[in-house]
Parts: structure tokens; C-alpha cells; sequence
């Protein structure tokens, strides 16, 4: 290894990381604004897993005496799959758009009637 080439697991020359820039990171309001809204999103989440519980309690039972799958649990779970979803995506910052009930709309999409 040749000292011109520092290894890659090395952090940055100084000239390219400067103290300032992790200051103006640590007082962004629009970060700390995230950070509740993340909160947020997490306690709706931990609600969403609950409810997902449910409708698969639910729908399981409703197989089971009757033979057939309820169509509206089936939409409220796919409702409930693509909006957790989309929790995860806001989370793991690969969207700015906040699910329900800020920016979007709660998702709802056709399912197959082939159930």
C-alpha cells in the first residue's frame, strides 16, 4: 500500500470534511422535524402491525367457518401491506413523501377477484 492512496475504510482529507458542515447537519430544523415525524410513523407502524394481526386472526377464522376469504379483509390487508410499506420506505429515508395521513393518501388498490 503506498501513502499516496490512503484504504478506503479511511475518513476523508479535511480539506473534503470540514467541522462546519457537520454543525450546519446537527441545527438543520428540516432534521429534527424529520426525527418527530419518524416517531410518528413509528407508533403508527407498531398500530399497523396490530391491526395486521387482526385481519389475519380475522380472516383466518372466516376461512375457517366458512370456507370462502372475505373479500374486505382481503382489501384492508393489502391496504394495510402497501401502506406499511410505505412506512418503511419514509423511514429508511428512500422517500420524503410521509404516508398517510400527511402527504398521501391511505392506499387503496384492486385486488384480484379470482379469490
Amino acid at each position: 500500500m503506498t501513502t499516496d492512496h490512503p484504504p478506503r475504510d479511511h475518513a476523508l482529507p479535511d480539506a473534503e470534511h470540514d467541522d462546519r458542515d457537520l454543525e450546519d447537519h446537527v441545527k438543520s430544523r428540516s432534521t429534527w422535524i424529520r426525527l418527530l415525524y419518524m416517531l410518528v410513523f413509528c407508533a403508527l407502524y407498531a398500530v399497523s402491525r396490530l391491526v395486521v394481526f387482526a385481519v389475519v386472526v380475522l380472516q383466518f377464522l372466516w376461512v375457517l367457518f366458512t370456507g370462502a376469504v372475505n373479500a374486505k379483509l382481503t382489501v384492508l390487508g393489502h391496504s394495510l401491506a402497501t401502506y406499511t410499506a410505505e412506512i418503511i420506505d419514509f423511514l429508511t429515508f428512500n422517500t420524503d413523501a410521509k404516508p398517510f395521513p400527511f402527504d398521501k393518501d391511505w392506499p387503496v388498490e384492486a385486488v384480484d377477484d379470482d379469490l
